[in-house]
């Protein structure tokens, strides 16, 4: 991975989930379950039903609250702050990391389908918070979920990224799809690697391929 094919980048976007923390730390593990949990409230289904529609959701829509806004026309910002009451006490600070971050030049932001303040607190939690010159949630897309292109859009518009000079780092493959087609290097950030063309790299430690990037 020469550091060269990053030489251009001046805006670097970060996801949240399973990027700047690890997936053993297995957060999403629970706000699956508030998901279940709330799909379950509003839907008036039981347990079983509510996740299959959750995955179901997931699969056709890019997110569970996507598909409850298209389907059910659910007001979406009770659902993001149900489902974002987690606990981060296991969640560790990452002082190498934060390090590498704080080396990258130009601008840099976090862009999650979740929520800006759960953003805020994960960073928080992992000693990365104050790194970062914006945080967007799925809110500033106008609640439309990755992997739309309509959602990179409006996120990178109020930002201001130079698609061309920019880099993506991403946990789900799906969401590396618009940003390489907006001309930015993608990363693959997880512990198995996905092959296909819109991804540039893979690491399974984001820390490690931040520091060869120095």
């Amino acid at each position: 991975m020469p550091k060269e094919n990053f030489s251009h980048v001046t805006h670097w976007v970060f996801d949240l989930d399973n990027t700047l923390y690890p997936p053993h730390a297995r957060l999403f593990d629970q706000i699956e379950r508030c998901m279940t949990r709330y799909v379950m409230a509003t839907l008036g289904v039981d347990e079983a039903r509510a996740n299959r529609l959750r995955k179901h959701y997931w699969h056709s829509y890019g997110t569970t609250l996507a598909g409850l806004m298209r389907e059910h026309d659910i007001d979406p910002l009770p659902f993001l702050v149900d489902v974002h009451d987690i606990s981060l006490d296991h969640l560790e600070p990452d002082s190498a990391l934060a390090a590498h971050i704080r080396a990258l030049p130009g601008r840099k932001i976090v862009y999650t389908n979740g929520s800006a303040p759960y953003a805020e607190r994960v960073l928080a939690a992992r000693g990365l918070a104050g790194l970062f010159d914006a945080i967007y949630g799925v809110e500033h897309a106008g609640f439309l979920p990755k992997p739309d292109p309509e959602a990179f859009r409006r996120v990178f518009e109020t930002d201001g990224v130079q698609t061309d000079r920019a880099a993506m780092f991403e946990d789900d493959p799906r969401n590396l799809a618009a940003p390489h087609a907006m001309g930015m290097r993608t990363v693959h950030v997880a512990p198995d690697p996905h092959h296909a063309d819109h991804i540039h790299h893979h690491t399974a430690d984001l820390t490690d391929f931040l520091s060869r990037l120095r």
